[in-house]
């Protein structure tokens, strides 16, 4: 449909046309401006952050990682390749500042992850009966969009309400 109605925008003399090939939901995940009055379907990606998150790359050392978790109190570190992807989880427990070891050699590979899109009351539910602080939040390609914390997803439902 986005395709079509661009093209119609144009054929009627519009001139700044855009086609939003990822769709509306995607849109609205992005926090961009949406209009009308239906009710809002609370998404997980509307508080993922990258706010106080701790990253590293492959080839950095875990002693390096383990200082960054120590000055702000996180209690792990997501490894990304070259292209945002999320690859890994460097955890408290992982975190030797004397460590000579590369973050490769020791993260947790594959972390749970869900897309933006989630709903994020039946998110919430989850984490709460599971005791979840923090989930990971990527694209459908894997690329870190940020961590969806619990306090802020319930903040985000009773808002919603």
């Amino acid at each position: 449909m986005s395709p079509r109605a661009a093209c119609q925008l144009e054929a009627m003399g519009f001139t700044d046309v855009y086609d939003y090939v990822n769709g509306k939901v995607e849109w609205m995940v992005n926090r961009q401006p949406v209009q009308g009055s239906g009710p809002h379907y609370a998404m997980v990606g509307e508080v993922a952050t990258q706010d106080r998150l701790q990253t590293c790359v492959l080839g950095s050392a875990v002693s390096d990682s383990a200082s960054a978790m120590g000055e702000s109190g996180d209690t792990f570190c997501l490894v990304l390749n070259d292209h945002g992807v999320v690859l890994g989880r460097l955890r408290r427990k992982h975190r030797d500042a004397g460590s000579n070891d590369v973050v490769e050699d020791v993260m947790e590979t594959g972390p749970t992850t869900v897309r933006p899109t989630e709903p994020a009351k039946s998110l919430l539910e989850r984490m709460e009966k599971r005791n979840v602080p923090a989930v990971v939040v990527t694209t459908n390609k894997g690329v870190l969009v940020g961590v969806a914390r619990r306090s802020d997803l319930r903040r985000l439902v009773e808002e919603s309400g």
